[in-house]
């Protein structure tokens, strides 16, 4: 290996050889040094070493950017280390390393704000198809956080604090909205969670790795309860809903949820046309934690049936899939009912109430009239958890929700006509 002692003027002139794809020009002083020359024109500086009898080769730099001193202390640094049997790649990949780090958090820190993480956590609630929940985290996100405090919200989200959390939920409470602030702890909170175990739970989108969170810092803010209803329609005041109810898509909707025994309305206005066989109306129950939507099934009674074969006529004729459709034919969004349930409450002239009212009204009074808890939790689609109803109970409970509606619509038919009650006999207990 030919050698010379390196000069500026010698690394100018010297070139790739024609027909080669790289030449050396090594130097005499520093013998771990040379200069390579590729065939498009680039130079740069290279190390050249043996480590566990093992070539090893660094570059240095492009000559353009490097002074020859420096390139020879460099070589010489190098082989300190290779001489300590280091290798030095190792040590270029650890710097590497460090520097993606580096930028990695100072790009978190521009681009993943709070703002972008609770938008990343309302996107997920949305993909899993919660998007009731997702709006509900996006309204209490948007009043009271990036309204409430714009220039928190543009603040990394590794850099939030837990008295930055308190000072919004208290600003929440202060304002007078208790279940509002529970909301919105909760909100913070599962974002928060999504980003620290993201890294390791691989159902969670990649997005939340990147904000590269490792600690909650709403763990060390109390839970705020959310203070149960606990208003009931009297049968008179039900009398009263009941005749309010006209034949309008929205009050058809309200008619099913009441008649077949207190549905939830997002799971009504899900229904579709395929859905009713003519007996049995097929709804599905996504709400809380199941991976995939359950499938609640319906027998209804005759005034429920009648609600929806009306209902199925009018899709029908319309050419439409939804058993509530809106004028634009998509389905009744679920937000239109409450305010009519509203309306009629403030007709009423009496204690205001909502379509929650109205659910625990009907539950109450399925207590009343013999309907077990067990059933009533199978009606309503509630309640209904743990292993064995996960994994062990297939029973379908058809026959006992039937009679369960049946002895429902009778019960309604008695506060429409006035009757009084006849003497209840308990239903649904399960046989052994």
């Amino acid at each position: 290996m030919a050698r010379e002692r390196l000069t500026v003027e010698r690394i100018k002139r010297f070139t790739c050889p024609s027909g080669s794809a790289q030449a050396f020009l090594w130097d005499q002083d520093v013998q771990r040094l040379a200069v390579r020359a590729t065939a498009n024109g680039a130079k740069a500086f290279i190390y050249e070493g043996k480590l566990d009898r093992k070539t090893i080769r660094v570059t240095i730099g492009k000559t353009a950017a490097w002074l020859l001193s420096d390139a020879r202390a460099e070589a010489r640094r190098l082989q300190t280390l290779v001489d300590k049997g280091i290798d030095p790649r190792e040590e270029e990949r650890a710097r590497r390393r460090e520097l993606d780090e580096r930028k990695a958090a100072a790009e978190a820190k521009q681009n993943y704000t709070l703002k972008a993480l609770l938008a990343a956590y309302t996107d997920h609630l949305e993909a899993q198809g919660k998007a009731r929940s997702a709006r509900s985290a996006r309204s209490a996100v948007k009043v009271h956080v990036l309204e409430a405090a714009p220039a928190l919200s543009e603040k990394p989200a590794t850099d939030i604090t837990p008295h930055n959390v308190a000072d919004l939920i208290r600003q929440a409470r202060e304002k007078g909205k208790e279940r509002t602030s529970g909301v919105l702890r909760s909100v913070l909170n599962a974002a928060f969670n999504c980003g620290r175990r993201a890294p390791f739970d691989t159902q969670l989108p990649s997005i939340f790795i990147k904000f590269n969170i490792t600690s909650n810092p709403v763990d060390v803010i109390p839970t705020i309860a959310v203070k149960a209803g606990n208003r009931t329609l009297s049968k008179e005041e039900l009398k009263q809903y009941i005749s309010a109810l006209g034949e309008t898509t929205i009050d058809m909707a309200l008619k099913l949820a009441l008649f077949s025994g207190g549905q939830r309305m997002a799971q009504i206005l899900r229904a579709e046309v395929g859905d009713w066989d003519g007996k049995i109306l097929r709804l599905t129950d996504p709400k809380g934690k199941r991976k995939q939507p359950r499938e609640h099934l319906l027998p209804l009674g005759p005034m429920a049936s009648g609600v929806v074969a009306e209902q199925v006529k009018r899709a029908q004729a319309a050419g439409v899939r939804w058993i509530f459709p809106s004028r634009a034919g998509t389905p009744l969004h679920e937000s239109m009912p409450g305010p009519r349930v509203t309306e009629i409450a403030q007709a009423m002239g009496g204690e205001p109430f909502d379509l929650r009212d109205l659910r625990r009204t009907v539950e109450t009074m399925l207590a009343g009239v013999g309907v077990s808890r067990e059933i009533r939790a199978q009606l309503l689609s509630h309640g209904i958890s743990g292993v064995q109803a996960l994994h062990y109970d297939r029973h379908d409970y058809l026959k006992e929700k039937r009679g369960a509606l049946l002895r429902w619509e009778r019960h309604l038919t008695r506060i429409m006509s006035g009757e009084e009650e006849k003497k209840i006999i308990h239903i649904g207990t399960l046989q052994s």
